[in-house]
């Protein structure tokens, strides 16, 4: 009988635990081990061009919400997607109420693209404003931010999780 009992709680433990791995995968329980915030540095050979407090989007449903529920963001602030691996990336404006900077990010830490992306105008819901490149991680900003700081694509980035 205790053999038996011990086998019904191993299987209830192995069914929740299974459950918690299912959850996190598709995006429904957060990661436990991951953070919520960073800070990207912006370099290039020389010198620090800037750093940028950031919200860390690191699971589907993150990544897929986005700065969609945020009314703006100050310079200095942004988000950065965190992706497994780097492959080619789209990002769409969907329900954006504002201009952003979209900065692609390879596996080796080096800016490959930046986008100047509008915010969807009355009417759109900006599924149609596609911006595509390669990229591990994606930093958004405000829209000028790069040009203001002198991000460039081929600068280096690092981040610093908190």
């Amino acid at each position: 009988m205790t053999f038996r009992r011990s086998w019904q709680f191993f299987f209830i433990v192995a069914l929740l635990v299974l459950a918690g791995v299912i959850g996190v995968l598709i995006g429904v329980i957060p990661e436990p081990w991951s953070q919520d915030r960073a800070t990207v540095e912006v370099s290039d050979e020389d010198e620090q061009k800037t750093v940028v407090d950031v919200v860390v989007a690191d699971t589907p449903s993150e990544r897929y919400t986005g700065l969609s529920d945020y009314d703006s963001l100050e310079d200095g602030e942004g988000m950065l997607f965190v992706h497994a691996t780097e492959d080619e990336r789209t990002y769409v404006m969907r329900d954006m109420d504002f201009d952003i900077d979209i900065i692609f990010i390879g596996a080796d830490g080096e800016i490959t693209t930046i986008h100047h992306a509008r915010a969807p105008e009355p009417g759109e819901d900006g599924e149609d404003l596609r911006y595509t490149g390669q990229a591990k991680w994606v930093l958004e900003v405000p829209r000028g931010y790069a040009n203001e700081t002198g991000i460039s694509e081929g600068d280096d980035i690092s981040i610093k999780y908190h």
